[in-house]
Protein backbone atom coordinates (compact mmCIF):
# COMPACT_ATOMS: atom_id res chain seq x y z
CA UNK A 1 0.00 0.00 0.00
CA UNK A 2 1.23 3.50 -0.85
CA UNK A 3 0.61 5.05 2.57
CA UNK A 4 1.31 8.65 1.58
CA UNK A 5 -1.10 8.41 -1.32
CA UNK A 6 -3.80 6.85 0.86
CA UNK A 7 -3.45 9.51 3.57
CA UNK A 8 -3.48 12.26 0.93
CA UNK A 9 -6.82 11.17 -0.48
CA UNK A 10 -8.34 10.49 2.96
CA UNK A 11 -7.43 14.03 4.03
CA UNK A 12 -9.10 15.46 0.91
CA UNK A 13 -12.29 13.53 1.60
CA UNK A 14 -12.24 14.73 5.21
CA UNK A 15 -11.99 18.35 4.03
CA UNK A 16 -15.06 17.96 1.83
CA UNK A 17 -17.20 16.48 4.60
CA UNK A 18 -16.04 19.16 7.08
CA UNK A 19 -17.23 21.84 4.65
CA UNK A 20 -20.56 20.04 4.19
CA UNK A 21 -20.95 19.98 7.98
CA UNK A 22 -21.52 23.75 7.83
CA UNK A 23 -25.08 23.01 6.64
CA UNK A 24 -26.28 21.47 9.94
CA UNK A 25 -24.25 24.20 11.67
CA UNK A 26 -26.54 26.76 10.02
CA UNK A 27 -29.60 25.00 11.46
CA UNK A 28 -27.97 25.06 14.90
CA UNK A 29 -27.12 28.77 14.58
CA UNK A 30 -30.67 29.56 13.48
CA UNK A 31 -32.03 27.94 16.65
CA UNK A 32 -29.42 29.27 19.10
CA UNK A 33 -26.01 30.64 18.05
CA UNK A 34 -24.65 30.17 21.59
CA UNK A 35 -25.85 26.62 22.24
CA UNK A 36 -23.63 23.61 22.94
CA UNK A 37 -24.88 22.22 19.66
CA UNK A 38 -23.55 25.20 17.68
CA UNK A 39 -20.21 25.17 19.50
CA UNK A 40 -19.82 21.41 18.95
CA UNK A 41 -20.22 21.80 15.18
CA UNK A 42 -17.77 24.70 15.03
CA UNK A 43 -15.16 22.81 17.06
CA UNK A 44 -15.58 19.66 14.95
CA UNK A 45 -15.31 21.55 11.65
CA UNK A 46 -12.21 23.48 12.73
CA UNK A 47 -10.56 20.38 14.19
CA UNK A 48 -11.35 18.32 11.09
CA UNK A 49 -9.99 20.98 8.73
CA UNK A 50 -6.88 21.47 10.87
CA UNK A 51 -6.04 17.75 10.99
CA UNK A 52 -6.82 17.31 7.28
CA UNK A 53 -4.63 20.25 6.27
CA UNK A 54 -1.73 19.03 8.42
CA UNK A 55 -1.94 15.54 6.90
CA UNK A 56 -2.39 16.87 3.36
CA UNK A 57 0.57 19.25 3.71
CA UNK A 58 2.87 16.52 5.00
CA UNK A 59 1.95 13.93 2.35
CA UNK A 60 1.85 16.10 -0.77
CA UNK A 61 2.19 14.05 -3.94
CA UNK A 62 3.27 14.72 -7.50
CA UNK A 63 1.00 13.90 -10.43
CA UNK A 64 3.20 10.96 -11.37
CA UNK A 65 2.79 9.45 -7.90
CA UNK A 66 -0.98 9.18 -8.33
CA UNK A 67 -0.54 6.91 -11.33
CA UNK A 68 0.64 4.15 -9.01
CA UNK A 69 -2.83 3.79 -7.46
CA UNK A 70 -3.77 0.11 -7.38
CA UNK A 71 -6.69 -2.02 -6.15
CA UNK A 72 -5.18 -2.42 -2.66
CA UNK A 73 -4.80 1.36 -2.36
CA UNK A 74 -8.39 1.86 -3.49
CA UNK A 75 -9.78 -0.51 -0.88
CA UNK A 76 -7.64 1.02 1.87
CA UNK A 77 -8.64 4.58 0.92
CA UNK A 78 -12.34 3.75 1.01
CA UNK A 79 -12.13 1.80 4.27
CA UNK A 80 -10.00 4.39 6.09
CA UNK A 81 -12.09 7.30 4.77
CA UNK A 82 -15.29 5.84 6.15
CA UNK A 83 -13.72 5.02 9.52
CA UNK A 84 -12.15 8.48 9.86
CA UNK A 85 -15.31 10.29 8.76
CA UNK A 86 -17.35 8.31 11.27
CA UNK A 87 -14.87 9.14 14.03
CA UNK A 88 -14.98 12.88 13.27
CA UNK A 89 -18.68 12.86 12.43
CA UNK A 90 -19.50 11.54 15.89
CA UNK A 91 -17.92 14.54 17.64
CA UNK A 92 -20.93 16.94 17.37
CA UNK A 93 -23.13 14.40 19.15
CA UNK A 94 -20.53 13.81 21.86
CA UNK A 95 -19.47 17.42 22.39
CA UNK A 96 -23.07 18.69 22.51
CA UNK A 97 -23.83 16.10 25.23
CA UNK A 98 -26.86 14.63 23.41
CA UNK A 99 -25.21 11.26 24.12
CA UNK A 100 -23.56 10.16 27.35
CA UNK A 101 -20.42 8.63 25.82
CA UNK A 102 -18.39 8.57 22.60
CA UNK A 103 -19.34 4.96 21.83
CA UNK A 104 -22.99 5.93 21.43
CA UNK A 105 -22.02 8.88 19.23
CA UNK A 106 -19.82 6.71 17.01
CA UNK A 107 -22.50 4.01 16.71
CA UNK A 108 -25.14 6.57 15.73
CA UNK A 109 -23.02 8.25 13.06
CA UNK A 110 -21.74 4.95 11.63
CA UNK A 111 -25.40 3.97 11.42
CA UNK A 112 -25.98 7.24 9.57
CA UNK A 113 -23.13 7.07 7.06
CA UNK A 114 -23.76 3.39 6.32
CA UNK A 115 -27.49 4.14 5.84
CA UNK A 116 -28.40 1.57 8.49
CA UNK A 117 -30.75 3.66 10.62
CA UNK A 118 -30.12 1.74 13.86
CA UNK A 119 -30.43 4.29 16.65
CA UNK A 120 -29.64 4.59 20.34
CA UNK A 121 -32.06 7.50 20.83
CA UNK A 122 -35.33 6.77 22.59
CA UNK A 123 -36.80 10.24 22.02
CA UNK A 124 -35.52 11.70 18.73
CA UNK A 125 -38.07 14.52 18.86
CA UNK A 126 -36.17 15.96 21.84
CA UNK A 127 -32.96 16.35 19.80
CA UNK A 128 -31.93 19.80 18.51
CA UNK A 129 -32.49 20.41 14.79
CA UNK A 130 -28.81 20.68 13.93
CA UNK A 131 -28.12 17.20 15.30
CA UNK A 132 -31.24 15.78 13.63
CA UNK A 133 -30.22 17.26 10.31
CA UNK A 134 -26.64 15.98 10.62
CA UNK A 135 -27.88 12.45 11.34
CA UNK A 136 -30.04 12.52 8.22
CA UNK A 137 -27.41 14.23 6.08
CA UNK A 138 -24.93 11.45 6.85
CA UNK A 139 -27.49 9.10 5.30
CA UNK A 140 -27.61 11.11 2.11
CA UNK A 141 -23.83 11.38 1.85
CA UNK A 142 -23.27 7.69 2.52
CA UNK A 143 -26.10 6.54 0.28
CA UNK A 144 -24.55 7.41 -3.06
CA UNK A 145 -21.05 7.22 -1.62
CA UNK A 146 -18.56 9.62 -0.09
CA UNK A 147 -15.77 8.65 -2.46
CA UNK A 148 -18.15 9.00 -5.42
CA UNK A 149 -18.90 12.52 -4.16
CA UNK A 150 -15.15 13.19 -3.92
CA UNK A 151 -14.67 12.06 -7.53
CA UNK A 152 -17.54 14.34 -8.56
CA UNK A 153 -16.31 17.50 -6.85
CA UNK A 154 -12.51 17.45 -7.07
CA UNK A 155 -10.20 17.34 -10.11
CA UNK A 156 -9.25 13.94 -11.49
CA UNK A 157 -6.41 12.44 -9.49
CA UNK A 158 -5.24 9.97 -12.09
CA UNK A 159 -6.40 7.62 -14.80
CA UNK A 160 -6.68 4.99 -12.04
CA UNK A 161 -9.58 6.75 -10.28
CA UNK A 162 -11.66 3.75 -11.30
CA UNK A 163 -10.04 1.81 -8.44
CA UNK A 164 -11.62 4.22 -5.93
CA UNK A 165 -15.01 4.11 -7.63
CA UNK A 166 -14.94 0.31 -7.78
CA UNK A 167 -13.96 -0.09 -4.11
CA UNK A 168 -17.02 1.82 -2.85
CA UNK A 169 -19.69 0.90 -5.43
CA UNK A 170 -22.16 -1.85 -4.49
CA UNK A 171 -22.71 -4.83 -6.76
CA UNK A 172 -20.61 -7.49 -8.49
CA UNK A 173 -19.52 -5.27 -11.38
CA UNK A 174 -19.08 -1.54 -11.90
CA UNK A 175 -20.78 0.03 -14.88
CA UNK A 176 -19.78 3.23 -16.62
CA UNK A 177 -22.34 5.55 -18.19
CA UNK A 178 -19.52 7.75 -19.49
CA UNK A 179 -15.97 6.87 -20.63
CA UNK A 180 -14.40 8.87 -17.78
CA UNK A 181 -15.17 7.71 -14.26
CA UNK A 182 -15.52 11.33 -13.09
CA UNK A 183 -18.36 11.86 -15.57
CA UNK A 184 -20.02 8.65 -14.41
CA UNK A 185 -19.84 9.87 -10.80
CA UNK A 186 -21.36 13.20 -11.84
CA UNK A 187 -24.24 11.51 -13.65
CA UNK A 188 -25.03 9.29 -10.66
CA UNK A 189 -25.06 12.23 -8.25
CA UNK A 190 -27.16 14.24 -10.70
CA UNK A 191 -29.84 11.54 -10.75
CA UNK A 192 -29.59 11.21 -6.97
CA UNK A 193 -30.06 14.95 -6.40
CA UNK A 194 -32.89 15.19 -8.94
CA UNK A 195 -34.89 12.38 -7.31
CA UNK A 196 -34.23 13.91 -3.89
CA UNK A 197 -35.58 17.29 -5.01
CA UNK A 198 -38.72 15.69 -6.47
CA UNK A 199 -39.41 13.69 -3.31
CA UNK A 200 -38.89 16.74 -1.08
CA UNK A 201 -41.42 18.71 -3.12
CA UNK A 202 -43.97 15.88 -3.03
CA UNK A 203 -43.59 15.50 0.74
CA UNK A 204 -44.10 19.24 1.22
CA UNK A 205 -47.24 19.04 -0.93
CA UNK A 206 -48.46 16.58 1.69
CA UNK A 207 -48.05 19.37 4.28
CA UNK A 208 -44.84 18.00 5.74
CA UNK A 209 -42.61 20.87 7.00
CA UNK A 210 -39.53 21.66 4.87
CA UNK A 211 -37.09 20.48 7.57
CA UNK A 212 -38.88 17.15 8.02
CA UNK A 213 -39.29 16.73 4.26
CA UNK A 214 -35.53 17.12 3.74
CA UNK A 215 -34.64 14.72 6.55
CA UNK A 216 -37.07 12.06 5.37
CA UNK A 217 -35.95 12.47 1.76
CA UNK A 218 -32.36 11.88 2.85
CA UNK A 219 -33.46 8.77 4.71
CA UNK A 220 -35.55 7.50 1.79
CA UNK A 221 -33.22 8.07 -1.16
CA UNK A 222 -30.26 6.75 0.82
CA UNK A 223 -32.39 3.87 2.16
CA UNK A 224 -31.28 4.97 5.62
CA UNK A 225 -34.24 5.19 7.97
CA UNK A 226 -33.50 7.98 10.44
CA UNK A 227 -36.69 9.91 11.13
CA UNK A 228 -37.47 13.13 12.99
CA UNK A 229 -40.44 11.43 14.67
CA UNK A 230 -40.51 8.80 17.39
CA UNK A 231 -43.21 6.92 15.48
CA UNK A 232 -41.15 7.08 12.27
CA UNK A 233 -43.37 7.31 9.16
CA UNK A 234 -46.27 5.95 11.22
CA UNK A 235 -46.64 9.54 12.46
CA UNK A 236 -47.84 10.62 8.99
CA UNK A 237 -50.90 9.93 6.87
CA UNK A 238 -51.50 7.71 3.82
CA UNK A 239 -50.29 10.24 1.22
CA UNK A 240 -46.86 10.62 2.86
CA UNK A 241 -46.55 6.87 3.30
CA UNK A 242 -47.32 6.19 -0.37
CA UNK A 243 -44.84 8.84 -1.56
CA UNK A 244 -42.08 7.37 0.60
CA UNK A 245 -43.00 3.83 -0.51
CA UNK A 246 -42.58 4.82 -4.16
CA UNK A 247 -39.21 6.48 -3.61
CA UNK A 248 -37.96 3.58 -1.50
CA UNK A 249 -38.77 1.38 -4.49
CA UNK A 250 -36.77 3.71 -6.77
CA UNK A 251 -33.86 3.86 -4.33
CA UNK A 252 -33.59 0.07 -4.38
CA UNK A 253 -33.06 0.05 -8.16
CA UNK A 254 -29.70 0.36 -9.93
CA UNK A 255 -29.18 4.11 -10.48
CA UNK A 256 -27.64 3.39 -13.88
CA UNK A 257 -31.13 2.30 -14.99
CA UNK A 258 -32.61 5.57 -13.70
CA UNK A 259 -30.02 7.49 -15.70
CA UNK A 260 -30.89 5.53 -18.84
CA UNK A 261 -34.61 6.15 -18.19
CA UNK A 262 -34.02 9.92 -17.91
CA UNK A 263 -32.37 9.71 -21.33
CA UNK A 264 -35.55 8.18 -22.73
CA UNK A 265 -34.52 4.53 -22.52
CA UNK A 266 -37.25 3.39 -20.12
CA UNK A 267 -37.24 -0.08 -21.63
CA UNK A 268 -33.85 -0.71 -20.03
CA UNK A 269 -35.65 -1.48 -16.78
CA UNK A 270 -37.35 -4.56 -18.18
CA UNK A 271 -34.31 -5.68 -20.15
CA UNK A 272 -32.45 -5.97 -16.87
CA UNK A 273 -32.85 -9.38 -15.23
CA UNK A 274 -31.96 -8.11 -11.76
CA UNK A 275 -34.70 -5.45 -11.89
CA UNK A 276 -37.28 -8.03 -13.00
CA UNK A 277 -36.38 -10.31 -10.08
CA UNK A 278 -36.45 -7.33 -7.71
CA UNK A 279 -39.93 -6.38 -8.91
CA UNK A 280 -41.11 -9.99 -8.78
CA UNK A 281 -39.94 -10.47 -5.18
CA UNK A 282 -41.59 -7.22 -4.14
CA UNK A 283 -44.93 -7.98 -5.79
CA UNK A 284 -45.10 -11.52 -4.39
CA UNK A 285 -44.15 -10.34 -0.88
CA UNK A 286 -46.71 -7.51 -0.95
CA UNK A 287 -49.43 -9.93 -2.10
CA UNK A 288 -48.66 -12.45 0.67
CA UNK A 289 -48.40 -9.76 3.36
CA UNK A 290 -51.63 -8.09 2.26
CA UNK A 291 -53.64 -11.33 2.28
CA UNK A 292 -52.32 -12.52 5.66
CA UNK A 293 -52.68 -9.10 7.32
CA UNK A 294 -56.23 -8.79 5.98
CA UNK A 295 -57.29 -12.28 7.10
CA UNK A 296 -55.87 -11.71 10.58
CA UNK A 297 -57.20 -8.13 10.83
CA UNK A 298 -53.82 -6.97 12.17
CA UNK A 299 -53.76 -3.53 10.55
CA UNK A 300 -56.43 -1.18 9.19
CA UNK A 301 -54.79 -0.74 5.75
CA UNK A 302 -53.25 -4.09 4.76
CA UNK A 303 -52.13 -3.12 1.23
CA UNK A 304 -50.48 0.15 2.22
CA UNK A 305 -48.80 -1.41 5.24
CA UNK A 306 -47.66 -4.43 3.23
CA UNK A 307 -46.23 -2.30 0.41
CA UNK A 308 -44.49 0.08 2.79
CA UNK A 309 -42.88 -2.57 4.99
CA UNK A 310 -41.90 -4.75 2.02
CA UNK A 311 -39.94 -1.97 0.35
CA UNK A 312 -38.66 -0.63 3.67
CA UNK A 313 -37.11 -4.01 4.55
CA UNK A 314 -36.15 -5.12 1.05
CA UNK A 315 -34.39 -1.85 0.22
CA UNK A 316 -32.97 -1.87 3.78
CA UNK A 317 -34.43 1.56 4.51
CA UNK A 318 -35.80 0.63 7.91
CA UNK A 319 -38.71 3.07 8.18
CA UNK A 320 -41.72 1.63 9.99
CA UNK A 321 -45.46 2.22 9.99
CA UNK A 322 -46.39 -0.89 11.97
CA UNK A 323 -44.90 -3.21 14.57
CA UNK A 324 -44.06 -6.16 12.31
CA UNK A 325 -42.57 -7.98 15.29
CA UNK A 326 -46.12 -9.04 16.28
CA UNK A 327 -46.98 -10.32 12.79
CA UNK A 328 -47.44 -14.08 12.20
CA UNK A 329 -44.25 -16.15 12.17
CA UNK A 330 -44.47 -16.83 8.43
CA UNK A 331 -44.45 -13.10 7.63
CA UNK A 332 -41.55 -12.49 9.99
CA UNK A 333 -39.61 -15.25 8.26
CA UNK A 334 -40.22 -13.63 4.86
CA UNK A 335 -39.00 -10.32 6.28
CA UNK A 336 -35.77 -12.01 7.42
CA UNK A 337 -35.26 -13.45 3.92
CA UNK A 338 -35.80 -10.00 2.39
CA UNK A 339 -33.24 -8.58 4.85
CA UNK A 340 -30.64 -10.97 3.48
CA UNK A 341 -31.45 -10.28 -0.18
CA UNK A 342 -31.61 -6.48 -0.08
CA UNK A 343 -31.84 -4.16 -3.09
CA UNK A 344 -30.25 -4.18 -6.53
CA UNK A 345 -26.57 -3.75 -7.26
CA UNK A 346 -25.79 -0.11 -8.01
CA UNK A 347 -28.60 1.09 -5.72
CA UNK A 348 -28.35 2.72 -2.33
CA UNK A 349 -29.88 -0.39 -0.73
CA UNK A 350 -27.92 -2.82 1.41
CA UNK A 351 -28.05 -6.58 1.83
CA UNK A 352 -26.42 -9.19 -0.38
CA UNK A 353 -28.07 -7.63 -3.45
CA UNK A 354 -30.63 -9.31 -5.70
CA UNK A 355 -28.06 -10.11 -8.37
CA UNK A 356 -25.83 -12.05 -5.95
CA UNK A 357 -28.75 -13.93 -4.45
CA UNK A 358 -30.05 -15.21 -7.78
CA UNK A 359 -26.60 -15.85 -9.19
CA UNK A 360 -25.95 -18.00 -6.12
CA UNK A 361 -29.11 -19.97 -6.87
CA UNK A 362 -28.08 -20.38 -10.51
CA UNK A 363 -24.61 -21.53 -9.48
CA UNK A 364 -26.14 -24.09 -7.11
CA UNK A 365 -28.48 -25.31 -9.85
CA UNK A 366 -25.57 -25.60 -12.26
CA UNK A 367 -23.65 -27.77 -9.79
CA UNK A 368 -26.62 -30.15 -9.62
CA UNK A 369 -26.91 -30.30 -13.42
CA UNK A 370 -23.14 -30.78 -13.70
CA UNK A 371 -23.43 -33.85 -11.46
CA UNK A 372 -26.06 -35.29 -13.83
CA UNK A 373 -24.19 -34.34 -17.01
CA UNK A 374 -20.46 -34.25 -16.15
CA UNK A 375 -19.30 -33.42 -19.69
CA UNK A 376 -21.84 -30.67 -20.35
CA UNK A 377 -20.75 -27.02 -20.64
CA UNK A 378 -23.21 -25.11 -18.51
CA UNK A 379 -22.38 -21.40 -18.21
CA UNK A 380 -24.06 -19.29 -15.54
CA UNK A 381 -26.04 -16.59 -17.34
CA UNK A 382 -27.39 -13.26 -16.17
CA UNK A 383 -29.02 -10.74 -18.49
CA UNK A 384 -28.61 -13.47 -21.14
CA UNK A 385 -24.82 -13.19 -20.96
CA UNK A 386 -22.54 -15.95 -19.61
CA UNK A 387 -20.74 -14.88 -16.46
CA UNK A 388 -16.97 -15.21 -16.26
CA UNK A 389 -15.45 -17.63 -13.77
CA UNK A 390 -14.06 -14.60 -11.94
CA UNK A 391 -17.62 -13.33 -11.33
CA UNK A 392 -18.84 -16.74 -10.18
CA UNK A 393 -15.92 -17.06 -7.77
CA UNK A 394 -16.54 -13.52 -6.49
CA UNK A 395 -20.22 -14.23 -5.81
CA UNK A 396 -19.48 -17.44 -3.92
CA UNK A 397 -16.71 -15.79 -1.89
CA UNK A 398 -18.97 -12.89 -0.95
CA UNK A 399 -21.76 -15.27 0.04
CA UNK A 400 -19.48 -17.33 2.31
CA UNK A 401 -17.93 -14.27 4.02
CA UNK A 402 -21.34 -12.63 4.41
CA UNK A 403 -22.86 -15.67 6.10
CA UNK A 404 -19.74 -16.11 8.26
CA UNK A 405 -19.98 -12.49 9.50
CA UNK A 406 -23.69 -12.95 10.16
CA UNK A 407 -23.04 -15.99 12.35
CA UNK A 408 -20.12 -14.27 14.05
CA UNK A 409 -22.34 -11.28 14.82
CA UNK A 410 -25.00 -13.58 16.27
CA UNK A 411 -22.44 -15.30 18.50
CA UNK A 412 -20.96 -12.00 19.69
CA UNK A 413 -24.42 -10.64 20.54
CA UNK A 414 -25.36 -13.71 22.56
CA UNK A 415 -22.08 -13.48 24.49
CA UNK A 416 -21.88 -9.72 25.11
CA UNK A 417 -25.60 -9.06 25.60
CA UNK A 418 -26.87 -12.47 26.77
CA UNK A 419 -30.03 -11.80 24.77
CA UNK A 420 -32.44 -14.23 23.16
CA UNK A 421 -31.48 -15.83 19.86
CA UNK A 422 -34.08 -13.93 17.78
CA UNK A 423 -32.75 -10.59 18.99
CA UNK A 424 -29.13 -11.72 18.48
CA UNK A 425 -29.43 -12.93 14.90
CA UNK A 426 -31.80 -10.15 13.80
CA UNK A 427 -29.49 -7.47 15.25
CA UNK A 428 -26.60 -9.09 13.40
CA UNK A 429 -28.34 -9.21 10.01
CA UNK A 430 -30.02 -5.82 10.53
CA UNK A 431 -26.60 -4.17 10.95
CA UNK A 432 -24.74 -6.25 8.37
CA UNK A 433 -27.46 -5.60 5.77
CA UNK A 434 -27.76 -1.94 6.86
CA UNK A 435 -31.46 -2.20 7.70
CA UNK A 436 -31.71 -0.87 11.26
CA UNK A 437 -34.77 -2.40 12.93
CA UNK A 438 -34.82 -6.16 13.36
CA UNK A 439 -36.88 -8.43 15.58
CA UNK A 440 -37.12 -8.91 19.32
CA UNK A 441 -35.50 -6.21 21.44
CA UNK A 442 -34.23 -4.38 18.32
CA UNK A 443 -37.62 -4.58 16.59
CA UNK A 444 -39.79 -1.89 15.07
CA UNK A 445 -40.66 -0.36 18.45
CA UNK A 446 -37.24 -0.99 20.02
CA UNK A 447 -33.77 0.47 19.57
CA UNK A 448 -30.09 -0.24 20.26
CA UNK A 449 -29.65 1.89 23.41
CA UNK A 450 -29.59 -1.14 25.72
CA UNK A 451 -26.65 -2.81 23.99
CA UNK A 452 -23.29 -2.73 25.81
CA UNK A 453 -20.32 -0.75 24.50
CA UNK A 454 -18.47 -3.84 23.17
CA UNK A 455 -21.66 -4.89 21.38
CA UNK A 456 -22.06 -1.45 19.80
CA UNK A 457 -18.46 -1.41 18.56
CA UNK A 458 -18.88 -4.81 16.94
CA UNK A 459 -22.20 -3.85 15.36
CA UNK A 460 -20.52 -0.68 14.07
CA UNK A 461 -17.95 -2.91 12.40
CA UNK A 462 -20.75 -4.98 10.82
CA UNK A 463 -22.46 -1.84 9.53
CA UNK A 464 -19.27 -0.60 7.88
CA UNK A 465 -18.49 -4.03 6.44
CA UNK A 466 -22.01 -4.38 5.04
CA UNK A 467 -22.10 -0.92 3.43
CA UNK A 468 -18.64 -1.27 1.86
CA UNK A 469 -19.35 -4.76 0.49
CA UNK A 470 -17.05 -6.41 3.06
CA UNK A 471 -13.65 -6.09 1.40
CA UNK A 472 -12.84 -2.40 1.97
CA UNK A 473 -13.17 -2.92 5.71
CA UNK A 474 -11.78 -6.45 6.01
CA UNK A 475 -8.55 -5.57 4.17
CA UNK A 476 -7.72 -3.13 6.97
CA UNK A 477 -7.30 -6.13 9.29
CA UNK A 478 -4.88 -7.95 6.95
CA UNK A 479 -1.22 -7.16 7.79
CA UNK A 480 -0.08 -7.37 4.15
CA UNK A 481 -2.38 -4.44 3.31
CA UNK A 482 -0.04 -2.11 5.20
CA UNK A 483 3.05 -3.30 3.37
CA UNK A 484 4.22 -1.40 0.33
Amino acid sequence: MHKKFVLNIVSRVQMIVCMIMTIPLLWAIADDPHSKETISFIVTILLGLFVSCIVFWNVRMDTEDYERLNAKDGLAIVGLSWVCLSAFGALPLYLSHVVSNYTDAFFEIVSGFTTTGATIFIDVEALPRGILFWRSLTHWLGGMGIIVLYLTLLPVVSKNDFQLFKAESPGITVERVEPRIKETAKMLWTVYVLLSVVETILLMLGKMPFFDALCHTFGTMATGGFSTKNASIGAYGPYIQWVITFFMFLAGVNFMLHYQALRGKIGQYFRNEEFKWYLFLAVVSIFIFTVVLHLNSIVSSPLRTAAFQTFSVMTTTGYVTADFDIWPQALRFILIVLMFIGGCGGSTGGGMKVIRFFLSLKIALRSIMQALFPNAVLPVRFNKAPQADRIVSSVLSFFVIYIALFFLGTIVMTITERCDLVTAFSASIACLSNIGPGLGKVGAVGNYAWISNPGKWFLSFLMLAGRLELYSILVLFIPSTWHK
